[in-house]
């Protein structure tokens, strides 16, 4: 863990940090709620409440999103990264 960063878990705050990276992801792609979740075969109630950070998405959501997204890993990664820098983080 890196000094600036908590070390008590905190599900509710990571579900918020992940649905911010989401929604960046998302805005970047140039594309409304609706349309990813058309691409990831989903609805766009799903997409709204992941990244109101209502829920944990799994693993193979994530993926799935990013396929949709054209993004990587490793890009969402570095949007959470910088999402817990926030002063909303």
């Amino acid at each position: 863990m890196t000094p600036d960063r908590p070390n008590q878990l905190d599900p509710d705050r990571d579900q918020r940090v992940f649905g911010r990276a989401l929604r960046q992801l998302r805005n970047r792609a140039g594309l409304t709620q609706q349309q990813l979740a058309e691409r990831a075969a989903t609805d766009n109630t799903y997409i709204s409440h992941a990244e109101a950070g209502r829920f944990g998405v799994g693993w193979d959501s994530v993926m799935r999103l990013l396929r949709a997204l054209n993004a990587t890993p490793s890009e969402l990664a570095a949007e959470i990264e910088e999402q817990e820098r926030s002063p909303d983080g």
